[in-house]
């Protein structure tokens, strides 16, 4: 059994240029891995702010540390409901599958 041809890629020209759409997967689908990466770093944002909580008082930007200390809540509560979400659609593929 031979396979079918292989099919042209898909192109838009705009303003005169030609560009070729690549068929690429997302990196990440569900989400989980990269709201994880981004908890992360905010909490080092936050830990490395620690040492300069005088200076920071003192030029009036005590609210980069808040900044950083919510950006990591927010990013529990964002991981959390990523994971949830991929947890829901693996079972629903498996029921359905």
């Amino acid at each position: 059994m031979t396979s079918p041809p292989p099919q042209p890629p898909e192109t838009h020209e705009i303003r005169g240029r030609v560009y070729v759409v690549a068929e690429v997967d997302p990196v990440d689908p569900n989400g989980v891995r990269t709201t994880a990466v981004g908890t992360v770093l905010w909490l080092a944002a936050f830990v490395m702010l620690l040492p300069f909580v005088g200076r920071l008082k003192a030029d009036d930007h005590l609210w980069w540390l808040w900044t950083c200390l919510a950006g990591f809540g927010l990013g529990l509560a964002g991981w959390d409901y990523c994971r949830r979400r991929r947890n829901r659609l693996l079972e629903s593929s498996e029921t359905s599958g």
